[in-house]
């Protein structure tokens, strides 16, 4: 069976030699690289030899502004299989010696069961299996995934979800890491740094249809063109659909410009509400888990991810219909307002507060609603843009790359608020200057335009 999809913290058969979580190493352009060419040259053979098996024939490594790169030595047609690895070759945690794994826990994951792997080959130095491929680990320096940022270039995107899911990120891999620190009380915490490490000579095109497939049956992990390559042409993949949150936290890189960024918004049940109890109980059954806020004992609060909103020539996916439900439901004041909605929603497909309010005015005070809330947080991103471009101290070329890479995440979450926002006030503007004879019909067509 075939598999290319990312799962938490994993991800299947990783090309080449190493079976990694999270990260895809890529150096950012304004690297320079170290590796002569004959460095690289030496690789393929060598993998081809460890594997017994061809492992491309239209494919050579080589240096982009990327880094190590694979360029076509050949003319490659679309749908030609490029790649193609077999899990043999291919670092994963059970290849760690037994002596080693019977000291691990249950509490000792997938990441930390590698990284040990890692540290244990790297330690045998040339004399390990996987030298040639141990010694071409980019360097701690050369890694850009927020898990090494400091806590001071943490703040440079408070402001997105990455911020805290970074945070949690790292509380996570220290309560792994704590488990493993007793097999090497000296040298653990310097180490912990190679949990991340991750060598892909296949770089991310956010377009590119490419991917990497793994067959299970066959066990081997293939790269199938999604075009033509003229020779000396780099070649691409798309690790995924990914923003640029994303892209940076698990692959340490970002895009200047990211057609699948998106923003994830909290919204509020503030406890305050009389009918809060009812509220928070229909929201949790037909909108979205919600969760208690931690920084507030009056409300809760539950997550929604917002992406380019749709326009005229039909671009993007539009606010989500269970966000616009909840602001519905959060704009009630009555409980016969709420019974309303339950009647309808039975009485229809089943789904609460999908369809605009049968009143005109408190349709445009749910949607006003949330458009407060994305205004806030615009007026919020660009204050962090602004701090970032005003800040003449980032001298430090690592930090002056992590700077960029934060104007990259916050740039794109802007640019995704703005249109919601932009949908949102016209929405609004539109169900103002109908007349009231016309309303019912006038909002279902905007609604189904969304």
């Amino acid at each position: 069976m075939w598999a290319g999809s990312r799962l938490p913290h994993v991800w299947i058969h990783g090309p080449f030699l190493i079976h990694y979580s999270r990260l895809y190493f890529r150096l950012n352009c304004r690297f320079s690289f170290s590796k002569s060419r004959e460095d690289c040259d030496e690789f393929l053979p060598w993998l081809e030899r460890k594997a017994g098996t061809e492992i491309s024939s239209v494919l050579s490594i080589g240096t982009s502004c990327y880094g190590r790169s694979l360029f076509a030595s050949k003319f490659i047609r679309d749908g030609d299989c490029i790649l193609k690895v077999p899990f043999s070759v291919q670092i994963t945690p059970d290849k760690l010696l037994p002596e080693i794994n019977c000291l691990l826990g249950d509490d000792v994951g997938y990441s930390a069961r590698l990284a040990i792997l890692i540290l244990v080959e790297k330690k045998l130095g040339q004399d390990s299996r996987w030298h040639p491929y141990i010694s071409r680990l980019p360097r701690p320096e050369e890694l850009h995934s927020t898990i090494f940022w400091s806590k001071d270039e943490l703040e440079m995107v408070q402001k997105s979800a990455i911020y805290h899911e970074t945070i949690n990120q790292k509380a996570q891999l220290e309560k792994e890491f704590l488990a493993i620190i007793p097999l090497d009380p000296v040298h653990g915490k310097v180490q912990r740094v190679y949990l991340w490490y991750h060598s892909y000579f296949l770089n991310h095109d956010g377009f590119s249809e490419a991917m990497l497939l793994s067959d299970e049956h066959e066990q081997i992990s293939e790269v199938i063109a999604d075009r033509d390559y003229a020779p000396g042409e780099e070649v691409f993949i798309r690790y995924g659909k990914f923003p640029n949150a994303t892209l940076l936290q698990d692959f340490g890189f970002t895009l200047p410009y990211n057609i699948h960024d998106q923003v994830q918004i909290w919204v509020d049940v503030p406890q305050r509400d009389p009918l809060h109890m009812m509220k928070l109980d229909l929201l949790h059954k037909h909108c979205a888990p919600t969760v208690p806020n931690t920084g507030s004992f009056n409300s809760f609060r539950t997550t929604f991810t917002i992406k380019e909103v749709r326009s005229a020539s039909g671009k993007g996916k539009g606010i989500p219909q269970p966000l616009r439900a909840f602001a519905r439901i959060s704009s009630t004041t009555s409980v016969e307002e709420l019974e309303d909605l339950i009647l309808e929603a039975a009485e229809n497909d089943g789904r609460l507060a999908r369809r605009p309010l049968k009143s005109k005015s408190k349709e445009i005070q749910a949607h006003q609603i949330l458009l407060l809330q994305l205004s806030r947080l615009i007026q919020e991103h660009e204050v962090s843009i602004k701090s970032l471009n005003l800040d003449e101290t980032i001298s430090v070329e690592r930090l002056a790359i992590r700077a960029q890479m934060a104007r990259d995440i916050l740039a794109g979450e802007l640019r995704v608020l703005k249109s919601a926002s932009t949908w949102l006030e016209n929405y609004c503007a539109t169900l103002s200057a109908a007349k009231d004879h016309s309303w019912e019909l006038d909002t279902a067509i905007v609604d189904f335009e969304n």
